[in-house]
């Protein structure tokens, strides 16, 4: 439910115009529009994505207040014994201070030593989510066995300014590195079903109008 042409009515409205096919003319509007910060054109569209991701991962993705989430709630289904594992390459150890981190890989032995660690730690706690269900315990109250490296999912709702804010904070080299790769995912999304827009996008800065 998105497209260029969403952006140009949008903004076109203020002059009782409408318009059903794009030209060159509205392209350098979304490019104006764009440059100089008019948002809210950008608004009347809308994306809706399935995500299915890490605990931790999502709770960061929930700090973006505009837009409308529905999660995969573990008072009312079973939980899977699904569970985020890095890859080898992806395990890395954090330097620096807070606000100014940088990150840099571990040695082979570190990251086959973690893998195997989180493997252990999952295992362990779904089988005391299982034990506890199968007790008789609520759903609600098992779940709370269970570590921010499960998966959740959850669907997101959310239109082009919204996600442009999103993709200039989570798809930087500043994010972290789980929550970039669903951020490039949203970008791609982003850029087949509104390309004028992503454009304007890009040649901005990445900063959202």
């Amino acid at each position: 439910m998105a497209d260029d042409l969403s952006v140009v009515n949008g903004a076109r409205v203020s002059f009782a115009r409408h318009k059903t096919e794009l030209d060159d003319s509205d392209a350098g509007l979304i490019r104006f529009l764009m440059r100089e910060r008019h948002g809210t054109p950008f608004e009347h569209n809308s994306f809706r994505f399935h995500i299915r991701a890490p605990i931790f991962v999502a709770r960061e993705w929930f700090r973006h207040r505009v837009g409308s989430f529905n999660e995969f709630s573990m008072r009312y289904a079973r939980a899977t014994d699904d569970f985020y594992v890095p890859a080898p390459e992806d395990v890395r150890t954090q330097i620096g201070k807070p606000g100014a981190y940088s990150f840099e890989p571990v040695s082979d032995e570190i990251a086959e030593t973690t893998r195997d660690e989180l493997r252990q730690v999952y295992e362990a706690a779904y089988a005391t989510y299982e034990k506890l269900v199968e007790l008789g315990v609520a759903r609600e109250l098992a779940r709370a066995a269970l570590p921010v490296g499960a998966y959740t999912e959850f669907y997101w709702t959310v239109n082009a300014r919204a996600l442009m804010n999103f993709l200039s904070l989570r798809n930087s080299e500043t994010a972290q590195r789980e929550i970039r790769r669903y951020a490039e995912a949203c970008e791609h999304f982003f850029s087949e079903r509104m390309p004028i827009t992503y454009e304007a996008f890009v040649a901005s800065g990445r900063t959202s109008p």
